[in-house]
């Protein structure tokens, strides 16, 4: 398997949701496309190669088998170039994920786009940070709305 290759195109599709999240009017037929196309193919490339690897299926030369019990066990699975792969995926779709729900939840809330945006390049670049930062922001306007959700 061309690892080198996956790991590109994952980037090459999360960072089209992302643009299209951050510069691109939020029509219904887009946030559907950055939920399905976005996030459910990442989410299906990170299973297939999981379960290919773990199965044995995809063979993995450089990787041991999968220990998240110690630091050193995960560091073994980060030791391949499988390993590091199927790891970033993991970070791509979730992160997506939480950046797909930061836009939908600020336009719900009518918070303006010059504020969501440099949130989601946080979430893009650091997405716990950018996840906390946002929800310090729209705790006080989900206050006033009487909105929770």
């Amino acid at each position: 398997m061309d690892w080198a290759f996956v790991f590109g195109a994952v980037n090459l599709l999360a960072i089209t949701g992302w643009v299209a999240l951050i510069a691109l009017p939020r029509w219904p037929a887009l946030l559907a496309a950055v939920l399905y196309l976005g996030v459910g193919l990442l989410c299906l490339v990170y299973a297939t190669g999981l379960i290919g690897v773990v199965s044995g299926l995809i063979p993995n030369p450089q990787g041991g088998g999968a220990d998240f019990t110690t630091i050193a066990g995960v560091r073994a699975i980060f030791g391949s170039d499988a390993g590091v792969t199927i790891g970033w995926t993991h970070y791509l779709a979730f992160d997506l994920f939480v950046g797909l729900w930061i836009a939908r939840d600020g336009d719900a809330k009518n918070i303006s786009r010059w504020v969501q945006a440099p949130v989601l390049l946080a979430t893009l670049m650091a997405g716990p940070l950018g996840l906390g930062i946002w929800l310090l922001l729209r705790e006080p306007v989900a206050r006033r709305q009487g909105r929770f959700r």
